[in-house]
């Protein structure tokens, strides 16, 4: 049901998701290949940083937790672009 579930993707999200979800690597002319999932993403555009992360939702999940474990996966990525545009400050 591929398909029908990225129609129904498309109908409830208001954001496209672009590279998220999707895979991310290389394929070199020797053969080689390394892929993987990106999950959490943080894409520049036009000097704006948009970040995505989601928790993986299951039959006994609560709501709250999954909510504190997206904002957190969030959160590092959002900390992450602030230290790579100030520079690291090995002084932490």
């Amino acid at each position: 049901p591929k398909i029908r579930a990225m129609e129904i993707i498309d109908e409830l999200e208001p954001v496209k998701r672009g590279i998220y979800g999707g895979a991310c690597g290389y394929l070199s002319y020797s053969g080689d290949m390394d892929l993987a999932i990106a999950i959490r993403t943080g894409i520049v555009k036009d000097d704006a940083l948009s970040v995505q992360a989601a928790a993986g939702v299951v039959a006994d999940s609560v709501p709250e937790n999954e909510w504190q474990e997206t904002e957190n996966k969030a959160r590092a990525l959002l900390r992450a672009a602030d230290l790579a545009q100030g520079g690291l400050d090995l002084a932490l």
